[in-house]
């Protein structure tokens, strides 16, 4: 298979959340072919906020089979599912609630609990339990859905963090200094790298530094980590996000 990054570019937002909504549908017509399941790990932020309002309305989200759907989160703020900045409660009020996931197939991060080490080890083990995973094995998400921080983080992977050394665990709690809600729940690389696709989602040309650094300069950012042993990784970006890439690199990437 091949694991160098694509980049597929567009205009604008609108258009990056038309073009990742298809992406979803293809990826689960193809899971679901082949496995009988679709397997999906939610991100967090704005861009995604966009791509799930339009896969959660027409044509989109009649051509998910969302009954055979399984939807998992990449990383969690610690706190309630109700709070204002839950991964989970965006996604499930833009996309989850609307399109009418299984509940039982839902599985969100504790983030509310005392103790997020445990809950982390709790996550990880519903992953161990879903994916029928052995001792030391990685579950394979069909697809793993990214955002890209101004730092170049992913998930809650931020650059320095001994999160982003983890190679054993599969959900780590995480402690962002830097970040307004700095406990977190979040997959690790392993886990990442272990997926079938990853889609990165870009918009806006406040990451256009980022987005170039973890590119094509080389940048040791967790973002720039991504690389699936088995699988494939595409950046869907918009023009304001790839505004300082090379015509050499759009060329490379955009074929």
């Amino acid at each position: 298979m091949d694991e160098s990054p694509r980049l597929v570019l567009v205009d604008d937002a609108p258009a990056l959340a038309e073009a990742a909504a298809g992406a979803i549908v293809d990826a689960a017509a193809d899971a679901v072919a082949a496995r009988g399941r679709f397997t999906l790990a939610l991100a967090g932020g704005a861009t995604p906020w966009e791509t799930y309002t339009r896969l959660a309305s027409p044509p989109f989200a009649e051509s998910v089979p969302w009954d055979r759907t399984w939807a998992f989160f990449g990383d969690e703020r610690c706190v309630p599912p109700d709070h204002a900045e839950s991964n989970y409660r965006m996604a499930s009020e833009t996309l989850l609630a609307t399109v009418g996931i299984p509940a039982d197939r839902v599985y969100r991060m504790r983030g509310e609990a005392d103790d997020p080490e445990e809950a982390a080890a709790e996550y990880a083990r519903t992953l161990a339990t879903v994916f029928e995973t052995r001792r030391g094995g990685l579950p394979r998400f069909d697809l793993v859905l990214l955002g890209l921080g101004l730092d170049g983080h992913i998930a809650s992977l931020f650059p320095g963090s001994p999160a982003a050394r983890e190679i054993f665990r599969t959900v780590v709690a995480v402690h962002a200094a830097a970040a307004r809600i700095p406990q977190r729940l979040t997959l690790t690389f392993p886990v990442i790298n272990a997926a079938a696709r990853v889609i990165f989602l870009v918009s806006g040309a406040e990451k256009a530094k980022t987005l170039k650094a973890a590119l094509s300069d080389g940048a040791l950012l967790p973002a720039g980590m991504v690389r699936p042993e088995d699988g494939t990784v595409t950046w869907v970006v918009d023009r304001p996000a790839a505004s300082l890439l090379s015509p050499e690199l759009l060329g490379q990437l955009r074929r």
